[in-house]
Parts: structure tokens; sequence; C-alpha cells
């Protein structure tokens, strides 16, 4: 089974980086002239009351192709509209970088995800969302609603797996769906394949920022703020590909070793909302406050916990080289901006954790998956997503380094699309 012991590219290999001066750094202005998606109007807003609690949910559709539009559901107490359609916005350029026949939304709920009411307030929402999950919405876990938790509530109103709307058009949605489980279910190194190969895409975007400066694997160091589905998984491939990950933060502090953490021991010890139980550290970990990760020095910095992380406030802390967004929306446009007039590259959500998104949708349309065999499964999913995180990544920062062009600017250029492209169902074959 392929996994991240696997080196992508020359690894390891000294790489000539030439200075790039800082006058040839892009100004905020450039960043904020960035063509389509980031300016679109979305095709479609929707907010629905929860009658029962109180609570405000969102739909966002940004772009709709063939009939279809994809993107996960959050929950997090004080979720916004203006959030969601930054997210869905993500969605679109997502979608069109990775060559995706769909087109990209979000939605998202204002609503603590560990009230015990929560899981009625989901259903709730799917209920009034159905005219849109039924045939033209596909989503995912996101930020407080894992996978299984949709999924069970997705079964519950009879529409089966969060995918229904994709899996509905299939010439055989009972063969499609048994695929989707199948693939979501398989066994890899660090979990189920579904739960962690966002991680894995999210890994590999670092392993490409370290071959990209020409930096020994064993010798970059990485702190990654948030370990839940995404950073837990990230962390654990950087792991097991030999990089030295020196802090983790979760909700209750930040967990740091300048010698290394022992990733799995301290997965090992997450409950179900990805915080780690403090009374069982391994000796050496120093506890720090939850907000020191993002002044910590490291090569890399993941921020994989919460939107608008990094702001204007805080920028001007990160001690990294290089900062590679696994969380949505990660860091805001103005300290985006901030950080490249410091020479900073920030690689974006949209190509760095779109893992999960592109490999959902691999399975769907058959690229992956039609084995049915869990370690076939697994080796061509981790491969074909190896490969094109590396190129994405690599052009990203290979123009950046010769041009000073941020990757945002480049990778919104992988994102120009046919945006635009009518609701007609001929272009999306599910097999």
């Amino acid at each position: 089974m392929t996994t991240m012991q696997e080196p992508i590219g020359p690894v390891g290999t000294p790489i000539e980086v030439p200075a790039t001066p800082a006058a040839s750094f892009a100004p905020a202005a450039d960043l904020a002239a960035a063509p389509a998606p980031r300016d679109r109007e979305p095709y479609l807003r929707v907010t629905w009351n929860d009658p029962v609690t109180g609570a405000r949910g969102h739909l966002v559709v940004h772009t709709l192709r063939s009939g279809i539009a994809t993107g996960g559901t959050r929950m997090r107490a004080g979720c916004t509209l203006s959030e969601v359609e930054d997210l869905a916005r993500g969605m679109a350029a997502k979608t069109a970088a990775f060559d995706l026949p769909v087109g990209g939304a979000k939605s998202g709920i204002d609503f603590d995800p560990k009230d015990p009411r929560a899981v009625g307030v989901l259903e709730r929402f799917c209920e009034a969302m159905r005219p849109w999950i039924d045939a033209h919405w596909v989503t995912a876990e996101d930020l407080g609603v894992p996978q299984h938790l949709i999924d069970e509530v997705f079964a519950r109103i009879g529409l089966g797996q969060s995918y229904h709307a994709a899996i509905s058009r299939s010439a055989d949605p009972a063969a499609t769906l048994a695929r989707v489980r199948q693939g979501l279910d398989a066994r890899v190194p660090g979990g189920l394949l579904g739960d962690v190969i966002g991680g894995y895409g999210v890994a590999h975007a670092c392993l490409g920022a370290a071959s990209a400066f020409g930096w020994a694997v064993e010798g970059t160091t990485v702190a990654i703020q948030g370990i839940g589905t995404m950073g837990g998984g990230a962390a654990w491939y950087l792991h097991e590909a030999g990089m030295r990950v020196v802090a983790m933060a979760d909700a209750a502090g930040t967990l740091y070793d300048p010698s290394g953490l022992d990733v799995p021991a301290l997965l090992a010890l997450r409950d179900g909302f990805g915080e780690i139980d403090r009374t069982r550290l391994p000796a050496g970990v120093t506890r720090l406050p939850r907000a020191a990760v993002v002044g910590l020095p490291a090569d890399v910095f993941v921020p994989a916990a919460i939107s608008y992380a990094i702001t204007p406030d805080n920028s001007y802390d990160v001690a990294a080289k290089v900062v590679v967004e696994a969380a949505n929306a990660a860091t805001t446009p103005e300290a985006e901006a901030m950080l490249t007039a410091r020479g900073v590259p920030v690689v974006p959500d949209f190509v760095a954790n779109a893992g999960a998104a592109a490999w959902a949708w691999w399975l769907l349309l058959g690229r992956v998956g039609m084995s049915r065999d869990d370690a076939v499964t697994a080796d061509e999913s981790f491969a074909l997503l190896r490969t094109q995180m590396t190129e994405k990544v690599r052009l990203l920062l290979d123009r950046w380094v010769a041009e000073g062009v941020p990757p945002r600017l480049t990778g919104l250029g992988l994102a120009v699309s046919d945006l635009d492209d009518t609701t007609a169902r001929s272009a999306l074959v599910i097999p």
C-alpha cells in the first residue's frame, strides 16, 4: 500500500532558490483584484431559522455546473452568512482548480456542535434544504459536523448518504453508493481513507513546499493549529514522512516540543471533539496557550482549525517561512497581503485542502475505487492525490520564487473555467 514514506519530487536534494526582491511581491491591491470567482455574486443564498432552538443556518451556492454544486456543512456558534459565502467562493475555486465538472457551495449553521440539541438542529436543517440536497447539492463533513453524523442524518431522512444528489444520477445508484461507502470506510494507516485523505493532501502540500524551497524533509519543522480530521491527518502523514511536527494546537491549548512531538501517541489521546487528554501527555511536551502556536518557530505553519485564524492583528506573529492553509479561509485577505509583503507565501486553501473534495468526486466519477478492493482503492487514491497536489503546489511556489507572484494569484489562474456553465446534466456522467 502506498504511504507517505514515498518522497515527492526531489525532496532532500538541494535546490537553488533565488532571492526575490521585496519590491516584486504583489501588493494587497493585486490580491484583492484576483480573477473570478473571488468577485462573483453567488448563484443562490438561502437562510433558514430553526423553529425549535432559534438557530440560523445558511446555504450558499456560488456556482452551479451540470446542475450540481458541492461543498460541506459546518456547525459552529457564530457562523455567519458572510463566512458561508467566503467558503462557497473557495469551493468554486477548488472545483475549478482540480478540473471537477461541478460548482461550489457551502452551508453553515450558527449553533454549538457540543450542544445536545445539535443533531436535531442538523436534521431539521437538512430537511429544510431537501429540495437542494435531493437533486443539486452534494455535501459532506466540515467543522463541527463529522462525516458519520451527516450520513446518519441523511439516512434518517431517507436520502441514504450525503453524496445523494450525485449518486441518484448514476446509472446504477446502488452500485455507486456501495463504491462510495467502500471508499470512505477503507482501512489505511492513520484511520479510514475518507477521514484521512484530506489531511494526506495537506501533508503533500507541505512536502511540496519543502521540495520547492530545497529543504530536506527530516530537517523541516511544522506547527499545526487544529488536529481534527484535516489537521490530525496532516500531522499523521507528515510524521510518517519524517517531517518534524514541533507544535499541535487544539481548543485546550498548544503542545510544543522543539525536538518533535510523538504525533501518533498524541492523536490517540483525542476525544470525540478532537481535544487531547492533558492528563496523559508524553514526557517532554510543553503546554502553552492556544494562540501561541501561531508564533512558534517552524518552517511551515498549517492553520487547520477555524476560518480567519490569521488576521492583521496576529499576522506579524507568524514565524514560519510558508503558510499552508488546511482550514477554509484560514487567512484574511488583509493578513495575507501583510504576510506577502514580509516574503511569507500562503498556499491557499482551495489548493492545499482540496484533497478531500477532489477525492470524493474521483470516487463518484469512477477514477478510483472501481476495483472495490480496499488496498487498490487506497493506492490509487494516494497516488492520484499525491501527483496532483505536488504539481499544483510546485507550480504555485515556483512562480513565487522566480517572479514573486503570490500563490493565490497563480492558483486562481488555475481556477478560471466556465463558471457560467448552465445546469445541463449531460456534462456529468457518474458510472
